[in-house]
């Protein structure tokens, strides 16, 4: 198979994309149409229901040995997986490079998998579990659909789609993470077994594509064994699970050009996993920069507040956030840090010296 090229793949991207679907929240309102429109290599089956009783579909395509299952949204407002998933349809069906992959790939997508929480925009399903932490007592309905298809599938790979919020940074730089990666651990030691070195492989090779692009904004998740996490279990099953976190790009609220690079390491990732024979590059995964918690919206620098009473001279640290009102998503600012703020990073650092604190309009939760 021949490696895609950036500038091919950037300009196939910028008129093929999935048009119909923009911003931070999609429901399943919006992928159904698209999933009835999809051509006939594409094999869609409903797998079962939400709790509120929203289909959930799995849908295959490819005829390789190579099986790769690929979810998104178990947490409901973290759409930009599912986006670039949608995109990843269109290039398989459009590029002769997509139907290169399928011949030595059978993929499975689940879109979607939280739909009630996606109406919510919350992490959570309509019963209040996270299905992220949810893999073991699989006490909800969608956590038993996820497991049952990964029993049935038996993939040696699997694609763990979700966001990050935008607190986080790429450990040693100003830049928020836009996109970090991780291959779970197995257990609490964190050995660096067969199949961990096999996902760290798939994840060298996304992430060297990715610095072409967006150098330094590529950070890499704590392996800190949880032992209820989906990607911790699944990989001490012995399926192979990389994590994708989709996090925040400069002026970048709808996560659109988050989805861009989602769908490049997407690409990426399964022409990897296509066309390789060993997976012995693995070490340099290391060198991917932690994740650290250091990157605010909006700094405002030496702000007067009124505490107790008492006038003090501080910074504020603020996050956007976003809640349903009336049914459409609002985005509006939080408090997220007080104090010396100076070794935070930030877009937007205001002097705030001759503002009034309570003029900002500044929520706290």
């Amino acid at each position: 198979m021949k490696a895609i090229e950036l500038d091919d793949l950037q300009k196939w991207y910028k008129l093929n994309f999935e048009k119909n679907l923009f911003g931070r929240r999609i429901l399943f309102s919006d992928i159904e149409p698209l999933i009835h429109k999809l051509p006939a290599i594409f094999k869609k089956e409903i797998i079962g229901y939400s709790e509120s009783g929203i289909p959930i579909y799995k849908i295959l395509v490819g005829k390789g040995k190579t099986k790769v299952l690929l979810w998104s949204q178990m947490h409901g407002n973290e759409s930009t997986g599912t986006k670039a998933m949608f995109d990843l349809f269109n290039y398989i069906d459009n590029n002769s490079n997509g139907k290169t992959i399928l011949d030595n790939c059978t993929l499975c997508f689940i879109p979607l998998l939280n739909p009630d929480g996606a109406i919510k925009f919350t992490r959570e399903n309509l019963k209040g579990i996270d299905l992220n932490r949810d893999a073991v007592d699989r006490k909800a309905v969608e956590s038993t659909i996820l497991r049952s298809v990964l029993d049935d599938f038996n993939p040696k790979f699997c694609f763990n789609l979700h966001d990050q919020r935008a607190i986080f940074n790429v450990e040693g730089f100003s830049n928020p993470a836009t996109i970090s990666f991780l291959a779970p651990s197995e257990e609490i030691e964190r050995r660096i077994t067969n199949g961990r070195k096999e996902t760290m492989s798939v994840i060298v090779a996304m992430n060297d594509f990715l610095q072409q692009i967006i150098p330094n904004q590529i950070g890499r998740y704590t392996d800190e064994f949880y032992p209820t996490a989906t990607g911790d279990n699944f990989q001490k099953l012995g399926y192979n699970t990389i994590l994708i976190e989709a996090g925040h790009y400069k002026n970048d609220y709808d996560r659109e050009d988050s989805r861009k690079f989602n769908f490049y390491a997407l690409v990426k990732g399964v022409e990897f996993i296509a066309s390789i024979n060993s997976y012995d590059e693995y070490k340099t995964y290391f060198e991917i920069p932690n994740n650290d918690k250091l990157f605010l919206d909006i700094i405002y620098k030496n702000i007067r507040v009124i505490e107790n009473g008492k006038s003090t001279i501080t910074d504020i640290g603020i996050q956007h956030k976003f809640k349903i009102i009336n049914d459409k998503l609002e985005m509006y600012k939080c408090i997220e840090k007080k104090g010396n703020l100076s070794k935070y990073h930030t877009y937007k650092l205001i002097d705030g010296t001759n503002l009034d604190f309570n003029e900002l309009k500044l929520s706290n939760s």
